[in-house]
């Protein structure tokens, strides 16, 4: 017996649910991309994206994902042999530091935790340790997906500024741009780079890149850089530099889409959603927790994302049972864990095109799918999300 109908709910951490708007806006003939429309959709889309990282920086647009940006940013400000710093707090900033390697720069992690931010205070002391500043890059993520931590990347650029380092500060913005804050000229943010399948309910394809004037004036003397991803190459004055070749023009009508609802929510309103949203995830998550089972990754309250929630389960129990009952039985996909967290948790998403409705019925399948299985939980987690927007959403 199954109650599986209708549309299914994705509470994975990208692709996100894209809304019906999103998708109709791609439902159109193909543009002349050689059209003054063309045109004025590009540098609408530019100036929007440099509004969304907070940046009087270039930006630019890429047909690829989070990885490409990553190459991306990579290529455009470094040479071979140059040496990096890639603060870990989960699976991505590792994954951005093999891609570096992978290119033939010298990678060294600032070993951390799964299950806590980077340490602010140790960036700081590893980069006051290198004298000949053979750092020339240091790379973080602001929200981790995998581990489900949020860092303090303003935090992370004083503790740069007051060891007096030079080094790029780069930072991955994949599964936080346009849900919660982030500015990067007033953090000290030197690159940022972020993709369109997350906050920005956009479908996969789009990858995004910003550099200030600094970044680019490194860039200059890169030797990693290649035609496709070079900055340089794409500010031409012919428009199709701008993508190297042909537009995809009809994700970039998504894009436009997606970042016009955003911006009639507001942006402060929308990080207030993401923020309300989470509180009533992990107010579910604290009460089930009550059973010995299932636990926050992310020790430090403080410390946990809003954008993603990563749930271990304890004494044996296998979160793939859980998933397979939320998605066969009632139609809820939730996320798997990834890395050293495989097979050891699941994670539920809270990010993009979401709302309470979305969240709460996630979280009642969860509920169900515990008591059905017999997993020991703490009883009324749904309640407790509920009460938490009831207390924080006024009449």
């Amino acid at each position: 017996m199954v109650v599986r109908a209708g549309r299914e709910f994705l509470a994975i951490p990208g692709p996100t649910t894209m809304p019906d708007e999103v998708l109709q806006a791609m439902h159109r003939p193909a543009l002349d991309i050689y059209s003054d429309a063309m045109v004025r959709l590009t540098d609408g889309l530019l100036r929007d994206l440099g509004r969304l990282f907070a940046t009087s920086g270039h930006t630019y647009i890429y047909i690829a994902n989070g990885h490409g940006a990553w190459e991306a940013t990579l290529s455009n400000t470094l040479s071979r042999g140059d040496k990096i710093l890639v603060l870990e707090s989960g699976r991505f900033a590792i994954g951005w530091g093999e891609a570096a390697a992978a290119t033939g720069v010298e990678v060294e992690v600032l070993k951390g935790d799964l299950r806590r931010a980077v340490r602010p205070a140790d960036v700081e002391a590893r980069l006051r340790q290198d004298n000949n500043r053979d750092i020339k890059a240091i790379l973080v993520v602001q929200v981790d997906t995998a581990s489900g931590v949020t860092n303090d990347i303003a935090a992370i650029g004083r503790a740069i500024k007051a060891a007096g380092h030079d080094a790029l500060f780069m930072v991955d913005t994949v599964a936080s741009l346009g849900c919660m804050p982030f500015e990067m000229d007033a953090w000290g943010v030197d690159v940022a780079m972020s993709g369109s399948q997350k906050g920005l309910m956009t479908p996969p394809g789009l990858a995004f890149v910003a550099a200030n004037d600094r970044a680019r004036d490194i860039h200059n003397r890169a030797g990693l850089r290649t035609p496709y991803w070079d900055w340089t190459a794409r500010e031409g004055l012919e428009h199709y530099r701008k993508y190297a070749g042909t537009a995809p023009v009809h994700l970039l009508f998504a894009l436009r889409q997606a970042l016009d609802m955003l911006f009639a929510e507001g942006l402060e309103a929308a990080f207030l959603r993401h923020r309300l949203l989470a509180q009533a995830v992990r107010s579910a998550v604290d009460t089930w927790s009550e059973g010995q089972v299932l636990d926050f990754n992310i020790s430090n309250p403080g410390e946990r994302s809003n954008t993603v929630t990563t749930v271990r389960m304890n004494n044996g129990y296998d979160p793939a049972a859980l998933q397979d009952y939320c998605n066969a039985k009632c139609g809820v996909v939730l996320g798997t864990g990834i890395g050293d967290l495989s097979a050891k948790s699941f994670r539920i998403a809270h990010m993009g095109h979401i709302n309470a409705p979305m969240v709460l019925g996630t979280l009642g399948v969860i509920e169900m799918a515990l008591d059905a299985l017999r997993i020991p939980h703490g009883a009324g987690g749904t309640q407790a999300a509920i009460k938490s927007l009831a207390d924080n959403v006024s009449a």
